[in-house]
């Protein structure tokens, strides 16, 4: 026998029990819903990224209003409606468990419903046991013909559609998982589970998998996409809003090995009378792994580095590793008072690097983050080796994954649970330590730049970009659309390394074209920013460095290109505010896909290699060696001025058009006017 019950006690919703099984269905936050299914009692409180704790603008303060959700029940069947997304449940089958269907509250039509892997067993919601109250979870739906599915993080696979892909929920370099997508049939779907685990999304059926958690548990929402990405946000958190210095020029390569290499980029930049906000510190600049200080061998006055910077106008960048090392003079009492991540088998090791002063390369640790304590100590050696001491407040948080080597989540063991259970949530919190602690030092405005997030990231100042990419054309394609699928993932500040980060010859004329062509798209990415390990390179190591990488080292010609493109971000920054704004106010990024802002054209959902910047401007950058022209789709409703030539163009074409070196393809949108020409 199976029941269906409301749930009451201030919640929206109803529960149904079959078997073991507990299935709850309540309203979180405007047009959303929240499922969750368990062998037993649902539980409360595990990890997520479903935020509790916003203020009263946002998500959960409206959970539970009456005039825009409410429970209907009746013989076996219950009906929850949350705005415009209204859930069904039909209880009783074969099988034995409830089906769940999600509609259009206005009009019926179904947009997900879930889908049993048998018409016997087992049904759509799979627990193989592990022990202990673990299972192997598998949550399955249908699939749908013409479907497209956006977001899902950043992945290397080049698409900007991710039907059709299996997907590994784990953090990697380059390989990030934020487990939302958002579908053309009208919903966006949060996996709320940090697990590790996999997401497969074929002809024949979706299906999420968490390797080892305790209940399936997933956040619905229903709309336009615009509505779907703000709603979103307001159920895990708005993103702060961008300090101006940010929407800036970064400076930085692999790496400035002293404190006179870096200054003398610094004053070259001052010379030219170049833009440049921040310059970069990369690693290695510390004592030892796990210190968070500067070895004043190298870097012998840091303060009067900061205020030699500061006369330019320019933010000094430190990189911040989660790693310790044995020689940190922190691990003894970090070991000691349980704020590393521990280990089911063997030593407090979760990787290999080199460290100063000693020859081989060492085993190290990493700080537990989603360990409170671990947090407040790690940002209190932070904060009293670079902030307080010499005004550093912009964090490189590297290598954030964290960086495992190997990968074996199993092994690990955090305060907020196994490896398994928690691990791809590790970035967040690590971001979250440096959100919290800079506020504690009164603070408002943190950006933190990671190479790893997870959902909810954004809340905390994380400034994602696209880790150690190659420095060709074909990477420099994928970034456009690994830009895309983050925008749609939630995360508005987001970046490259412009260049490409292995290799890169700056005497090449291939790699010449590449670095504009580049520099191009990165002034209309959220952030701009230059980083790489060019040649000639020298052996990984503690002395190791990168052949040059600043504006002026790729010869004359892409110097003028890319010295023209810096003073057009320049130019456009008092707009890029406006929309870095509009991201922290309504969850709309800057950076996003045509069909956001076009949602009824239907081609507007198909191009993956132009995008939006902000509802005015219409970016189609070049991407192919030796391309001088390139086809660019214009959607339809609006009309559109090619922001070089001044020529229009109705909406609902495609055209072809010119893009000599010196110009990425612009168009302004209906009466927009902007300094693209001075």
């Amino acid at each position: 026998m199976s029941s269906v019950r409301e749930i009451g006690g201030g919640t929206v919703g109803f529960e149904w029990s079959g078997g073991q099984e507990t299935l709850r269905v309540e309203a979180w936050g405007t047009d959303g819903i929240r499922v969750r299914a368990a062998i037993g009692p649902v539980i409360d409180g595990l990890p997520g990224a479903l935020a509790d704790d916003l203020d009263s603008d946002h998500a959960r303060s409206d959970q539970a209003r009456s005039d825009q959700a409410r429970v209907e029940l009746a013989d076996r069947t219950a009906r929850l409606v949350s705005g415009q997304l209204t859930a069904e449940i039909r209880a009783g089958s074969e099988h034995g468990q409830a089906l769940l269907r999600f509609v259009s509250t206005a009009t019926g039509a179904e947009l997900l419903a879930e889908r049993p892997l048998h018409f016997w067993w087992p049904g759509p919601r799979l627990f193989t046991p592990a022990g202990n109250g673990y299972h192997r979870l598998e949550q399955s739906f249908d699939s749908y013909d013409g479907e497209r599915l956006y977001g899902l993080g950043q992945h290397g696979h080049g698409a900007l559609d991710q039907k059709g892909m299996v997907l590994d929920l784990v953090q990697r370099n380059g390989e990030v998982t934020i487990p939302f997508l958002l579908s053309n049939r009208g919903y966006g779907l949060l996996w709320n589970s940090p697990a590790i685990g996999r997401v497969e999304l074929a002809a024949n059926g979706t299906r999420w998998v968490a390797d080892s958690a305790r209940q399936i548990d997933y956040w619905i929402t229903a709309g336009t996409p615009a509505q779907i990405l703000g709603r979103y946000a307001d159920a895990t958190g708005h993103v702060p809003m961008l300090p101006e210095w940010a929407s800036g020029f970064w400076q930085s390569k692999l790496r400035y090995r002293n404190q006179d290499e870096l200054l003398e980029v610094a004053r070259e930049y001052t010379k030219r009378a170049l833009p440049l906000a921040v310059i970069v510190a990369d690693y290695f600049h510390w004592t030892h792994l796990g210190d968070w200080k500067f070895d004043l061998t190298e870097w012998p006055d840091p303060a009067a580095l900061t205020a030699e910077l500061r006369d330019m106008g320019v933010k000094l960048m430190v990189s911040v590793w989660p790693s310790v090392s044995p020689a940190s003079e922190n691990f003894p009492q970090m070991r000691d008072d349980g704020l590393l991540i521990g280990t089911e088998f063997g030593p407090l090791a979760q990787a290999t690097w080199p460290d100063k002063g000693i020859s081989v390369p060492v085993d190290v640790a990493f700080y537990d983050a989603t360990n409170p304590r671990a947090r407040e100590f790690v940002w209190g050696r932070v904060r009293d080796n670079y902030l307080r001491p010499y005004g550093i407040d912009v964090w490189w948080l590297d290598a954030c994954e964290p960086e495992l080597r190997p990968g074996f989540q199993a092994n690990l063991r955090y305060h907020a649970g196994p490896g398994l259970e928690v691990g791809n949530m590790y970035p967040r919190e690590h971001a979250r330590a440096f959100h919290e602690g800079m506020a504690a030092e009164g603070r408002e405005q943190t950006v933190s730049l990671v190479r790893s997030a997870w959902a909810g990231s954004q809340r905390y100042g994380a400034a994602l970009w696209s880790g150690d990419i190659p420095a060709t054309f074909a990477s420099l394609r994928t970034q456009i659309r690994s830009g895309l699928n983050v925008a749609v993932s939630g995360i508005p500040w987001w970046t490259t390394d412009i260049g490409g980060f292995h290799g890169g010859d700056p005497d090449d004329s291939e790699y010449r074209e590449l670095i504009v062509r580049w520099f191009q798209f990165g002034a209309f990415c959220p952030l701009f920013r230059l980083h790489g390990h060019r040649e000639p390179t020298m052996p990984f190591g503690l002395n190791q460095t990168g052949g040059p990488n600043e504006a002026w080292s790729f010869g004359q010609e892409a110097y003028e290109c890319i010295s023209a493109v810096m003073f057009l971000r320049e130019r456009l920054r008092p707009y890029i505010m406006g929309q870095m704004r509009i991201a922290h106010e309504t969850g709309v990024p800057p950076m996003r896909p045509l069909f956001v802002d076009f949602p009824a054209d239907p081609r507007a959902w198909e191009p993956d290699d132009q995008y939006l910047f902000g509802p005015d401007l219409l970016v189609a950058p070049v991407a192919d060696y030796g391309a001088r022209q390139r086809r660019v789709y214009l959607p339809q409703g609006s009309r559109w001025t090619n922001a070089w030539t001044g020529e229009t163009a109705d909406g609902g074409t495609e055209i072809r058009v010119t893009a000599p070196l010196d110009q990425i393809p612009l168009f302004l949108r209906d009466t927009a006017t902007l300094p693209i020409t001075g």
